[in-house]
């Protein structure tokens, strides 16, 4: 019986020793288990905090950057404030000398008169082409070559029925501007006999689609200044038939105008002469003095459909007459020879530069011998020296 009792109590000691290796087991694991989760807690406070940190330094860049763009919109808004944004600049003379070349040309009459035969008209070329680059296709080379290419616009561009009465009455669609922007002109004279062959409204028209293309528009009392590649190019226009030498204090105030607005090449256009007379008369030379005496640069006119001489005078070229060009107005001229007279301008220091370099390019108003198709052509062979010499032979005849 004692050896039983003993064997179980030797049996509950056995137990308790194996329970306490479990419970310390369990309490190691315990341990190791808080331990874990402590190391576990630190490294997500660590990683927590770097990442506050990285967005703090990323809020501030951002801000620093806001405040930049902040800054610089102001010193942008400071630097355009004042009358000053809206005033044109003139570059600072840098000694370089820089040339254009500028290309001249007779009356161009896009349209026709509603009392012409329409089956030869110049609006039936048109429809019957479909492509407004037809007119200057043979010309177009040498106008988007040069720097700046100027036309006397003899007629409207407008949709007035107000025909005015008198002879000859031209007007074409509006949408023929994109013959003179397809073909190279950049700017055009208005001051002739047939700017409000339709009222004053096909004037005001005139100039409203013109300008609407790009073209730059003068004549009158309205002068234009260009800028040239950096060289500001006044442009005038005088209609002289009404009153004749009248038109010297027009010549004289118009000059004055654009040296104000600090041209340094200035060209003026007049409207003159006897029509098929190929010898000017003595207003027209009185008047292309007076505007070289005023500072006019370069002198040209049209108005005879034909040509006439060039004069040099005080150092400067008067080309009297530069004849018809792309010329609605008459469906087939006796005479069809016109020309391009082109003239480069240097200014170096700021000043124009005494030199006279000049071209003339012999043209036809038609590239058909028998009739008008409104195609200006150039010349070549006989047929442009025989133009060359007739206009050397008009020419010498004014400076004997």
């Amino acid at each position: 019986m004692d050896k039983k009792r003993q064997r179980k109590k030797s049996r509950r000691r056995r137990l308790s020793h194996r329970q306490k290796i479990v419970y310390m087991q369990i309490g190691a694991i315990t341990v190791a288990i808080f331990l874990a989760l402590l190391v576990g807690a630190a490294a997500l406070t660590k990683v927590l905090n770097r990442r506050e940190v990285q967005t703090d330094q990323k809020n501030a860049k951002q801000e620093q950057q806001e405040e930049k763009i902040a800054s610089e919109d102001d010193n942008s808004a400071d630097s355009t404030s004042g009358d000053s944004r809206n005033e044109p600049t003139t570059p600072e003379p840098t000694g370089e000398p820089v040339s254009i070349t500028v290309s001249m040309v007779g009356d161009c009459t896009l349209g026709t008169d509603i009392n012409f035969d329409q089956s030869t008209s110049f609006d039936a070329f048109y429809q019957m082409k479909n492509d407004p680059g037809y007119f200057f296709q043979n010309v177009k080379e040498i106008f988007t070559a040069d720097d700046l290419t100027v036309a006397n616009m003899e007629g409207t561009l407008t949709t007035s029925d107000a025909r005015q009465e008198k002879t000859f009455a031209f007007k074409g669609d509006p949408s023929y501007t994109e013959i003179l922007t397809r073909g190279g002109v950049e700017a055009t004279n208005l001051a002739n006999n047939h700017s409000h062959d339709y009222g004053d409204q096909s004037y005001e028209d005139t100039i409203q689609y013109l300008e609407a293309a790009g073209i730059t528009t003068f004549g009158y009392d309205r002068t234009a200044v260009m800028d040239v590649k950096g060289i500001k190019v006044g442009l005038i226009g005088i209609y002289e038939l009404k009153d004749g030498i009248g038109r010297q204090q027009q010549v004289i105030d118009t000059i004055q105008e654009v040296k104000n607005q600090g041209a340094q090449v200035i060209i003026v256009s007049f409207h003159w002469g006897t029509e098929k007379s190929n010898i000017p008369d003595d207003a027209q030379k009185t008047l292309a003095h007076l505007a070289i005496d005023q500072g006019a640069d370069l002198v040209v006119g049209h108005h005879p459909h034909v040509l006439q001489g060039i004069e040099k005078y005080q150092g400067k070229n008067i080309v009297y007459s530069l004849g018809n060009f792309c010329f609605g107005g008459n469906k087939n001229p006796s005479d069809k020879d016109t020309m391009i007279f082109q003239q480069t301008f240097t200014v170096e220091n700021g000043k124009l530069a005494e030199d006279d370099v000049t071209n003339i390019i012999p043209c036809s108003l038609s590239s058909e011998s028998g009739y008008n198709n409104y195609q200006p052509m150039v010349l070549e062979g006989s047929e442009k020296e025989r133009v060359l010499q007739k206009i050397e032979d008009f020419s010498t005849a004014i400076n004997q």
